[in-house]
């Protein structure tokens, strides 16, 4: 290839990059600017992906929680690794939007030999100043080390009567609207089988606004 041509393909390719680089941090920046407390949850039917503003909750730094992330007007609204912005309800017709199928398999009495089933969920969390898209794996630690498998259990009847805010648990619940079927329930506060941190060493501070979103794994 002479010096003419792969002076223009070296030009057409670098246009394409910073295309396809200016188009992430747009989309990233819109969806930031788009969410507020008043607004908490946004539905990109385009992408099939769903995405809800939380807050960092310090306090798991250093104390071990079952629950990613729950509703703050739940009764659990204090005890996960992220406050939710958003409801249970909105959440769940959000998913069902982008064509999510729940699982729906879970109940109070088969709970702790059964794991969560319905479709399978990439999570990944970020904030103003964030330097990337983080999984969750990345901003939640497993004290075993396992990935943490996330599945849309369904769960709305339980969830409406219970009234937790559960939005993404850390063990298989029949309660969340989404869970991790890496564990069955109970293997966090009652068989302490495994111990779940928000991890402070990628985490911004207590209190940091950060955007979830959820998009059905392919």
């Amino acid at each position: 290839m002479n010096k003419t041509k792969t002076f223009w393909l070296g030009v057409v390719l670098g246009l394409v990059a910073s295309c396809l680089f200016a188009g992430d941090l747009h989309a990233k920046g819109d969806v930031e600017k788009t969410l507020s407390p008043q607004n908490p949850l946004v539905v990109d039917k385009e992408s099939g992906t769903v995405s809800f503003l939380a807050e960092v909750n310090g306090k798991y730094f250093f104390d071990s929680t079952r629950h990613a992330a729950v509703f703050k007007g739940g009764t659990n609204g204090d005890k996960g690794v992220f406050i939710g912005l958003v409801t249970p309800k909105a959440f769940y017709s959000a998913l069902l939007e982008v064509g999510a199928k729940p699982g729906e398999n879970m109940t109070p009495e088969n709970k702790e030999k059964t794991v969560v089933k319905g479709d399978l969920l990439d999570v990944t969390v970020t904030w103003k100043g964030a330097k990337k898209n983080y999984t969750l794996d990345q901003v939640i630690t497993d004290s075993n080390h396992k990935p943490i498998q996330v599945r849309f259990g369904g769960n709305m009847a339980r969830a409406l009567k219970k009234n937790t805010g559960c939005l993404i648990c850390l063990d298989s619940c029949p309660v969340g609207i989404c869970s991790n079927a890496s564990y069955t329930y109970g293997a966090v506060e009652t068989r302490g089988q495994v111990r779940f941190t928000g991890n402070k060493d990628v985490l911004p501070p207590d209190g940091t606004r950060v955007v979830i979103s959820v998009k059905v794994k392919r």
